[in-house]
């Protein structure tokens, strides 16, 4: 049974990774749903932080061959965001988690990836940093949250930390 489980991560994982290549960029909206996040996040659930940490930045550096003006800003966010879930996880939510919290979760992962990315980049102007940090993140993030909770839903993935 955990083989199981292991490749259905792994396809759910994988999946992921190709609806944010295929889906996200028909979306075209300041609103996007960040597919990798959810992947890095629902993976860090079950794995330790270093492994967490690991496959985030794994997954940043995909994500940032694609946009070589801010290449590493993905790959560092995305690994602090996979380490600290994965601590998280097993620190504060225990073995099952409501809907909701689910949800908060996921959407807090994404708010604090955008937070990290958008610092570490420097690309934006100070004015139009504050306005996707305060107004299109938080909305990103949402939107992020229950996409998780749709794929944590529509796949039956467990959120119980496992060592």
């Amino acid at each position: 049974m955990k083989t199981f489980s292991f490749f259905k991560g792994i396809g759910v994982f994988l999946l992921l990774v190709a609806l944010h290549y295929t889906i996200r960029p028909l979306l075209g909206t300041r609103i996007s749903i960040d597919f990798l996040v959810i992947a890095v996040l629902l993976t860090a659930v079950h794995v330790r932080p270093g492994v967490a940490a690991l496959i985030g930045f794994m997954t940043g550096l995909i994500a940032d061959s694609l946009t070589p003006l801010s290449f590493g800003a993905g790959a560092l966010a995305m690994s602090v965001v996979g380490s600290t879930a994965s601590w998280l996880k097993a620190a504060v939510f225990g073995d099952n988690m409501l809907l909701l919290l689910q949800g908060i979760f996921l959407a807090s992962g994404k708010l604090t990836f955008d937070v990290m990315y958008l610092v570490v980049e420097h690309r934006l102007p100070l004015g139009q940093l504050l306005l996707q940090l305060l107004f299109w993140s938080p909305l990103s993030a949402i939107a992020t949250g229950l996409a998780g909770v749709l794929v944590v839903l529509t796949f039956r993935i467990s959120m119980e930390s496992r060592p």
